[in-house]
């Protein structure tokens, strides 16, 4: 078992001759490390290294954001390798595995390692550009000066520093085998860096880092790991939330061949064993009965949202202004005000690798190695600490690769990491603990359920003057991070980002959160609050174009005239689609969508087949800003699609007396294969910077194919999924 730190040490840096590394100082200034002899060497708080170059023209890149799938492995590493002038066939990268937040962190996220909400590209472009090219000009003045030539005159391409003059070329690995590096190097400036026009791999389809490790079904996750005299843990958890067990009988459990003990925690009972399926054998043999003093014991997802029904109706209850424009007090009871109600359900994450973790507490009980696939070492190692009462320096993190996380990989180390640690502490040895798809689906963190008011006022000449968008939810930001809720704000942007609507041109608009105690475990989902929001508004925008006497894409196009970036994906969505000329017996229905500084616009085709809803095709113009890698952003997109679709036809995740009614993917049935839609994606590329594409399909879905049934039938669904209309056929 290993217990080394996998992040950048001094003893790394300095291990082997003739490797070079670049480390980026706080200030903006370069040193360098990683000689056998004289190199200048600096304390692992004050570096930031992001590249190494080896002298057989290896280029290693660190990148921050966590891997899931999405991209992030090879996304960042191109933007340091743009600006190095790396030549790609000689790049790999490696995940930033501990907190090193101080190093790595990414600034859209507070500083912190936190991969979510299609922050990862945003958050590093700018500092990532400037790390590659700083290290690009240490390698030119360390040619320069070796021939002594003005750098002025040196020139990179493709992993080589060149010399035109005298025809002088050296490969990166020849210049970091010198005998005299340059030591720092100040900040580049802003117009030092490579203008687009010479970008040779930002914007290109080069081939991803990661692809052919899980091609070979090399990559580690961390469910495949196994270290030396690890046991095997699975848990019986609490079916109610907040309840606690009693332990009748063990012995049976005890029994079972390969089982070493069985340990009561707060909310479960764990069972050890030498192997998964003796723990699960264990497991299943206890004799356990639970407390009835939970307070969601009760809870009841139907009761609910018939709850949020009422609350959103309720004009004297208070309410959190989340976004406020022109006149506050418009008339909205007046006999032309247009109102209508959207609910969606809550929904699992399903992502394809269960919840699991490894830990190995050290003797003293004040420090562990632990192996996790997260979505934010930053959490991990706070987590870690706190349980073992220690410092964060005492957690040696390994975060592996992930599978699939939407969400679902973010604040649920608090659980399942402290549970795992707890057990290894318990029993002296490294502990590996994995949910079941069962565990996993009846403990699922839910993207909230939501009940949206909507109220519209239209002039006389079909004009929308004002609109106020009353959302019913408890808060999910309360639950994740309670430590940074504040109660006497009251602003929770999970559930509440995207409402604000300040592409369409609306004089007087108001937003408010109508909060409600939670009855259920929540976490973000994928698209975030605008998946809920935009399918509300969309649907509503719809059925104020019919009320106005108007087509849905004319109207849009007076709502978006202000906002010339949202109104050019709309109107590629339009002519790409081919808006409105649908085969017979099929619809069209669109819907326009952001995501922070996304913009996107979608058109569903549908048909009824019998009584099943079938949507044919799907047409999507997304303008992300700079798009790093297309074939990756694309995937992200038709994913972020595919994930509004499933929401339409079936995901949902419903309760009874405190327990999710679901327990595999036969009852909590994701899209299949056979209900794909033929996808097209456009990419505008305004030129912006990048914003991410791992969000965005989301939004503009649900109410594309809403609007498409409303066309056709003449009625538009107003709940998420969509009630008996959309029965799907098993095969």
């Amino acid at each position: 078992m290993s217990a080394s730190l996998p992040g950048p040490t001094r003893r790394g840096f300095l291990k082997g001759t003739g490797t070079l590394s670049f480390a980026f100082l706080s200030s903006g200034s370069v040193a360098i490390l990683g000689r056998s002899a004289g190199a200048q060497s600096m304390p692992v708080g004050q570096i930031n290294a992001w590249v190494t170059i080896t002298p057989d023209d290896r280029v290693t890149i660190m990148f921050g954001g966590a891997e899931m799938g999405q991209g992030a492995s090879t996304a960042l590493p191109m933007i340091i390798a743009e600006e190095l002038d790396a030549d790609w066939s000689t790049v790999t990268s490696k995940q930033v595995r501990n907190d090193l937040a101080g190093v790595y962190g990414n600034p859209a996220i507070g500083g912190i390692l936190y991969t979510a909400g299609s922050y990862t590209v945003e958050g590093y472009f700018p500092g990532l550009r400037q790390a590659g090219a700083q290290a690009r000009q240490i390698l030119s003045q360390m040619a320069a000066a070796h021939w002594g030539v003005p750098a002025e005159e040196v020139t990179t391409r493709q992993g080589a520093v060149l010399h035109e003059v005298s025809g002088r070329t050296m490969r990166y690995g020849e210049v970091v085998a010198l005998p005299e590096p340059i030591t720092t190097v100040g900040e580049v400036a802003e117009d030092s860096l490579k203008p687009r026009s010479e970008w040779t791999i930002i914007g290109t389809d080069v081939d991803r880092l990661d692809i052919p490790a899980k091609t070979t079904g090399a990559t580690i996750y961390s469910i495949d790991i196994d270290v030396p005299d690890m046991v095997h843990a699975v848990q019986l958890l609490a079916p109610v939330e907040g309840e606690t067990p009693t332990i009748h009988s063990d012995a049976a459990a005890r029994a079972v061949d390969g089982v070493i003990d069985v340990i009561a925690l707060q909310n479960s009972v764990a069972v050890l064993a030498q192997s998964f399926w003796a723990a699960v054998a264990g497991r299943d043999a206890l004799d356990v009965t639970w407390s009835e003093t939970s307070p969601f014991r009760d809870a009841d997802s139907e009761v609910e949202l018939q709850s949020l029904a009422t609350v959103v109706d309720d004009m004297t209850a208070d309410a959190v202004v989340w976004e406020s424009r022109g006149d506050e007090a418009a008339d909205y009871v007046a006999g032309n005000v247009i109102s209508a109600h959207y609910t969606t359900e809550h929904v699992y994450h399903a992502q394809m690798e269960p919840l699991n973790a490894v830990a190995a507490v050290d003797e003293d009980g004040l420090g562990a190695e632990v192996w996790i696939g997260t979505q934010s070492q930053t959490v991990s190692v706070a987590v870690a600490a706190a349980v073992l009462g220690t410092t964060p320096d005492r957690i040696r993190l390994h975060a592996l690769q992930m599978g699939g996380a939407f969400g679902r990989r973010t604040w649920f180390a608090r659980e399942m990491l402290r549970d795992t640690l707890i057990l290894s502490r318990a029993v002296g040895r490294p502990v590996k603990l994995v949910w079941t798809r069962e565990d996993d689906v009846k403990q699922g963190w839910l993207r909230a359920a939501t009940v949206h008011r909507l109220d519209a006022i239209l002039d006389d000449s079909g004009a929308l003057t004002a609109v106020r968008h009353r959302i019913a939810a408890p808060s999910t930001f309360q639950f994740v991070q309670p430590d940074r809720w504040n109660s006497g704000v009251g602003r929770d942007p999970l559930i509440m980002e995207g409402s604000e609507s300040r592409d369409y041109n609306i004089p007087n608009f108001r937003a408010e959160h109508l909060l409600v105690p939670r009855v259920s475990r929540l976490s973000a989902w994928r698209g975030i609050g605008w998946g809920p929001v935009c399918f509300a508004r969309e649907c509503f925008i719809d059925e104020l174009a019919a009320q106005a006497g108007t087509n849905p894409v004319g109207f849009r196009r007076r709502l978006l005239a202000n906002s010339p970036r949202a109104l050019d994906v709309f109107e590629a969505a339009v002519s790409m689609s081919g808006f409105g000329n649908a085969p017979e017996g099929r619809a069209h229905g669109i819907a326009f969508a952001g995501y922070k500084s996304s913009f996107a616009s979608g058109v569903a085709e549908v048909s009824y087949e019998g009584e099943r809803l079938r949507v044919h095709r799907f047409w999507a113009a997304v303008d992300s800003g700079t798009v790093i890698h297309p074939q990756s952003y694309l995937s992200q997109v038709e994913g972020g699609i595919l994930f509004g679709l499933s929401s339409v036809l079936a995901e949902r995740s419903s309760f009874t007396e405190g327990q999710i009614d679901q327990s595999n993917f036969y009852d909590y049935e994701p899209i299949r294969m056979y209900e794909v839609p033929e996808i097209d994606v456009q990419i505008i590329d305004s030129g912006n910077p990048p914003s991410g594409g791992g969000e965005i399909g989301v939004p503009m879905a649900a109410p594309a194919i809403a609007n498409a049934l409303r066309a056709l039938t003449g009625t538009g669904p107003d709940r998420l999924p969509f009630p008996r209309l959309a029965k799907r056929e098993r095969r």
